[in-house]
């Protein structure tokens, strides 16, 4: 495997930057750049709402760059989704194809607002000096033409806590819930979201190894704690259950053989994969899935996995499919069914 991946240096896009491996032959993920938050937001289980009237949370205000192939830009799209704020944050897309020049715009996708090529135009419209990976997802501000964030996790956060006034009052961060949201978000980090990463990218057998286990490990203790609830976090869907979907979703169609997690696939765990069709079948959710799109990008990308870049047909698998997860206490949110009183 090529140790050599792309990113900007001092503003200027570079194709011979080291791979992100320890010394062990370890997939390392360099941290995010763009930090800030939105006034109001709530980071954390109990602490205070972000004071930082530089970046008010306005309707129209805000935009997110995403790829319909990116986990890490899945969970934001589907915070904006079930949170109904469609109208308030606007979005587009790049394609999922991933190639030499990074994240590419479109005649079919363009950039609606700085008519961008590659995504590390709208990096470096922000910070002409910049030096790091371009990313999606990124929450852009309209009115400052800057990057407020490229961190998933906070986006997300900040979709779902600051922006309660624009949205349908559906909260995914309840008080009550959010200790135990932030200690599962925690956990299947290190061991899930980023641990296919950990394998497909593992540059020793050790590394591998290790991160196989430690994956097939928290997929074993999640089927044990779904069997015994709805969500992760008990009865209520919550931004927990958005990041771990996003790659739930993903799993069989490319960590499977791509990442070679092949010791087990989602659909072949009872309680993981009537989760998976459960939260599919959420509204507001099967509109952010494009399988298509997470294919292409996965296996067209990544050449020093796949040279032919050959993408392939199947598996067939049915997120629509009935699932049985009703008996347990909890179910979508009441603003999504129409089940409110």
């Amino acid at each position: 495997m090529s140790d050599a991946t792309n990113m900007l240096v001092d503003g200027e896009w570079r194709t011979d930057v080291r791979r992100d491996t320890g010394g062990g032959g370890e997939f390392e993920r360099t941290e995010t750049s763009f930090r800030d938050w939105v006034d109001g937001a709530v980071r954390e289980a109990g602490g205070e709402r972000v004071d930082n009237p530089e970046f008010p949370a306005e309707p129209g205000r805000y935009h997110v760059y995403i790829c319909r192939a990116c986990p890490w830009a899945h969970r934001v799209a589907l915070t904006r989704s079930l949170k109904g704020l469609e109208d308030a944050i606007s979005l587009s897309l790049v394609q999922p194809e991933r190639y030499d020049d990074g994240w590419e715009f479109s005649e079919a996708h363009p950039d609606p607002l700085n008519s961008a090529h590659y995504l590390r135009d709208v990096y470096t419209k922000a910070d002409p000096e910049y030096t790091g990976r371009v990313t999606v997802p990124v929450l852009w501000d309209k009115q400052q033409e800057t990057v407020v964030n490229n961190e998933s996790e906070e986006i997300m956060r900040m979709l779902d806590t600051a922006f309660d006034d624009l949205g349908n009052g559906v909260d995914l961060y309840p008080e009550g819930y959010r200790e135990e949201i932030d200690a599962r978000i925690d956990d299947i980090y290190p061991t899930i979201n980023n641990g296919v990463y950990r394998a497909g990218f593992a540059g020793t057998q050790e590394a591998y190894d290790d991160a196989v286990d430690d994956l097939f490990d928290a997929l074993d203790r999640y089927e044990d704690l779904l069997g015994e609830q709805r969500y992760l976090a008990g009865d209520r869907l919550t931004e927990a259950d958005l990041a771990m979907f996003a790659t739930l979703v993903r799993f069989d169609h490319v960590y499977h053989t791509h990442f070679r997690c092949n010791r087990r696939a989602v659909h072949e765990y009872p309680n993981l994969w009537e989760y998976t069709k459960d939260v599919y079948q959420t509204p507001g959710v099967a509109k952010t899935v494009n399988v298509d799109h997470i294919t292409r990008h996965y296996y067209k990308s990544h050449a020093d996995l796949n040279p032919k870049r050959l993408v392939p047909t199947g598996p067939d698998i049915d997120f629509s499919a009935p699932h049985r997860r009703d008996s347990l206490p909890g179910g979508p949110p009441e603003e999504l069914t129409g089940d409110a009183a």
